[in-house]
């Protein structure tokens, strides 16, 4: 007898529906085709010991299960329930009349438990835009589900449990949850606030601006400056995350199943600290089996860099142009994947390998050459990238024993959140442009002109300073972001003069 289950297969952060095809025919051999790997060929071992040890039987048969499309390879255990299912129902032990309507999905343990998967949420929403009406799964994986409305979602323990659900027996209650009141309920669920950090006002500043306008930022100071501390305190004052950003992120994190246990949902921004010693393809994404890399798991969110000249070089120079198309490609023979990565960059550095250098009252032990060669790490066109280089300086005692309160989180974000909505209404016409930063070079020319007086100080810095033509469009980019923060329609020569002060890089007295 022929049955048809339906599973669903995640390629990205997007879902392609599978239709698992059981057939029972009279022989002895069990044949799983369609292009699958081990561990979906390993799965029949599970499903007979499962269906057994709830107390039916596994056709002692001719068993071909057939995945189709076949020309898309089929990965991984989230296949289990579907066959498994499929498989009794081709052998007349359980009604095939509503099959159609589900996707079933799920890993089998040998006593017929239900282990939870990865990527729930984009096929779910395949399923909703495929026409399918319910989804079976494991019961950990159900509130993610339910997020897709329209859906009728059931969470099941064991294959005992949905295999009686399906026979009718046993009733599963449908997991419903209120999506806009979940999200709302978390949205400003940070540990972490500004006011914990004493004095470092230009600092605050700097980031205030970063935020402001999505800029990318590198902090540079001496060991125990509060660089980190500061660092992971970004995402605080940045906007919340609007519902659409939210269900983006929460695919990525899906799929590459770093979704928090506690959380179905990603309601705040993401902030990322990989180690310094982390590959080019845990940095970008990739594999055998392509994975969202960091830059990916950090969209919508903040990438933290810490110790910034210590990654390898190629780690580096593999990010820029993420940095600049907010996405990636992974390419493979038969096939490429395409993952978001529109990220804020923060990194932090120390001046030289000492430490110490442009210290105020410690002496760097570090020759110039040995403090060039430190910055020369970090190759010029991945710093042209970074609008805001600011210096870090250690905070001094009176500042860390003040009793004042600092500002708070909140109150920076609502000026972080009014200059956005001032980029809103800008870039309402430009769909992919959302803050200044991701300004393109067109967009440059007609938002940020100058009068003459900015121009002719603009010039002089970019001669003195040896810029870039990119560094230029940085500068302008900061410089509107500041007049944005101020309500300012023109950019003023102050605004340009902030803005230019936040190359601290390209100084002479940078170069050791």
């Amino acid at each position: 007898m022929l049955v048809k289950t339906y599973c669903s297969a995640v390629f990205g952060i997007s879902a392609t529906s599978i239709t698992v095809e059981v057939n029972v025919t009279t022989g002895v051999q069990y044949f799983i085709v369609g292009l699958p790997d081990s561990a979906v060929k390993e799965s029949i071992q599970r499903i007979e010991s499962a269906i057994v040890s709830i107390g039916f039987h596994m056709p002692r048969q001719k068993i071909v299960v057939n995945l189709a499309p076949a020309d898309i390879k089929k990965e991984g255990s989230v296949y289990d329930l579907a066959i498994a299912i499929g498989i009794m129902a081709a052998s007349n032990q359980i009604p095939t009349a509503e099959l159609h309507e589900y996707i079933i999905l799920g890993e089998l343990a040998l006593d017929g438990k239900l282990h939870p998967v990865k990527g729930v949420l984009p096929i779910a929403m395949q399923a909703k835009q495929d026409g399918f009406k319910r989804i079976i799964l494991p019961i950990e994986n159900t509130e993610e589900a339910a997020i897709v409305e329209g859906l009728e979602v059931y969470g099941a323990s064991t294959l005992e449990e949905a295999v009686k659900f399906l026979i009718g027996s046993h009733e599963i209650e449908q997991t419903v949850i209120n999506v806009q009141e979940k999200f709302e309920f978390k949205l400003n669920g940070y540990d972490l606030d500004f006011a914990d950090v004493k004095g470092q006002e230009n600092i605050k500043r700097a980031l205030e601006i970063a935020a402001a306008g999505g800029h990318n930022v590198i902090l540079i100071g001496p060991p125990g400056a509060g660089k980190t501390m500061l660092a992971k305190r970004l995402p605080t004052i940045l906007p919340p995350l609007t519902l659409d950003e939210s269900l983006e992120t929460t695919k990525i994190h899906s799929v590459s199943g770093h979704l928090p246990n506690s959380s179905s949902l990603m309601t705040i921004r993401p902030f990322r600290s990989p180690h310094h010693t982390i590959s080019d393809v845990a940095l970008v994404g990739g594999g055998n089996t392509p994975q969202p890399g960091e830059i990916s798991l950090a969209h919508n969110g903040v990438l933290f860099l810490d110790e910034l000249p210590e990654f390898k070089r190629s780690v580096l120079e593999v990010m820029r142009q993420p940095l600049e198309s907010r996405s990636i490609t992974i390419s493979r023979a038969r096939f490429s994947v395409d993952y978001p990565a529109s990220f804020m960059l923060i990194a932090a550095m120390n001046p030289c390998p000492c430490g110490f250098f442009n210290h105020p009252f410690r002496n760097c032990v570090c020759g110039s050459f040995a403090v060039q060669k430190y910055i020369s790490k970090i190759s010029g066109p991945l710093l042209d990238r970074i609008d805001i280089h600011i210096e870090v300086t250690p905070v001094e005692f009176g500042e860390l024993t003040e009793e004042r309160a600092s500002e708070r989180s909140e109150e920076i974000r609502e000026r972080v959140i009014k200059a956005r909505k001032i980029q809103e209404r800008r870039f309402k016409q430009f769909p992919l442009i959302h803050s200044n930063a991701q300004m393109r070079a067109k967009n440059i020319q007609e938002i940020c002109q100058l009068q003459e007086e900015g121009k002719l100080l603009l010039k002089r810095a970019m001669e003195k300073l040896n810029l870039s033509a990119r560094a230029y469009d940085r500068i302008l980019k900061v410089a509107r972001t500041i007049a944005d923060l101020e309500g300012s329609l023109d950019i003023k020569n102050e605004h340009l003069a902030e803005a230019i002060h936040f190359r601290n890089l390209d100084r002479e007295d940078w170069t050791g």
